[in-house]
């Protein structure tokens, strides 16, 4: 009998190619910074476009950011390092921004970020675009720019309008490119598009991607950034209990269908918010055919 080809794998090896590009926080004790390098060998063979680390509070990670920023980059990694400016001052940000500037960096995620726990004064800069204004004032064209994108709306706007609103500011002040919030609903982030795109906004949108390994956290922390778990979702998380394997099945399936979703739509591509981990967005890549 013959073998039959296996054309759903041929099917996915055609999508249109897209770029690749992961997310990684800094690790607060040496074991984790030993994770965290294996972690980069292993999404390493996605050949990421480039690899982005994360900013606590106002700038209350900045050396560890500093610290994994340095190691990436004498690996020959295209790292991004993330910059928040609430609560700084524009001295604090022009010495990051040199800083970064003499180790060769070349792309930045320009972010307002969150002002830590008891500071009251959100510093010389208010909003993200003013950040991206300054770096564009400071640095000129250097820096490839990266903003951050609600398709789901920033959960401190006031309406959608207003939010659609700050995000064109961002883009007219000089960026490059966005990436978005994470989202579990494909029509978010193309309705998103279409509303940027009739407001003048023509730079690539990347939508952010989080594999699910976890239910309880990630339900917690989508309801403080604004990200929707749809209620089907929700609920069948939540029926597998402390069943992880289940857990992390049913969010291959969910994520890699709605990357699908992404890449036949048209996204010019996919931003993996890890957590530091490497299966599970291997996992996701490998079944798109990435």
């Amino acid at each position: 009998m013959a073998n039959v080809p296996d054309l759903s794998l041929d099917i996915r090896m055609t999508q249109p190619a897209v770029e690749l590009s992961v997310e990684y926080f800094p690790p607060q004790t040496p074991e984790g910074l030993d994770k965290l390098r294996v972690v980069r060998e292993k999404l390493s063979v996605l050949e990421p476009t480039f690899c982005s680390v994360t900013y606590g509070a106002g700038g209350s990670t900045r050396e560890r950011t500093f610290d994994v920023i340095r190691e990436m980059v004498s690996e020959g990694i295209d790292a991004a390092p993330h910059l928040s400016c609430i609560g700084s001052t524009r001295d604090s940000i022009r010495e990051i921004l040199d800083e970064y500037l003499d180790l060769g960096i070349r792309r930045i995620v320009a972010l307002r970020g969150d002002l830590p726990s008891g500071m009251a004064e959100a510093g010389e800069f208010r909003y993200a675009n003013e950040l991206v204004e300054f770096i564009r004032e400071t640095t000129g064209d250097h820096f490839h720019i990266e903003v951050a994108a609600y398709p789901e709306w920033h959960p401190q706007a006031r309406t959608p309008a207003d939010d659609l609103r700050a995000f064109v500011n961002k883009m007219a002040a000089g960026a490059d490119s966005a990436i978005t919030q994470y989202f579990f609903n494909a029509d978010a982030y193309f309705n998103f598009v279409e509303d940027a795109r009739n407001a003048g906004v023509t730079q690539p949108i990347v939508p952010g991607i989080m594999p699910i390994s976890g239910f309880t956290k990630l339900a917690r922390f989508s309801d403080a950034c604004g990200a929707e778990i749809p209620r089907w979702m929700r609920r069948t998380l939540e029926s597998y209990g402390d069943d992880t394997d289940s857990i992390k099945a049913f969010g291959l399936d969910v994520i890699t269908d709605l990357c699908e979703q992404l890449v036949e739509g048209g996204a010019p591509g996919l931003h993996f918010y890890t957590m530091n981990q490497s299966a599970l967005t291997l996992e996701i890549c490998r079944r798109l055919g990435l």
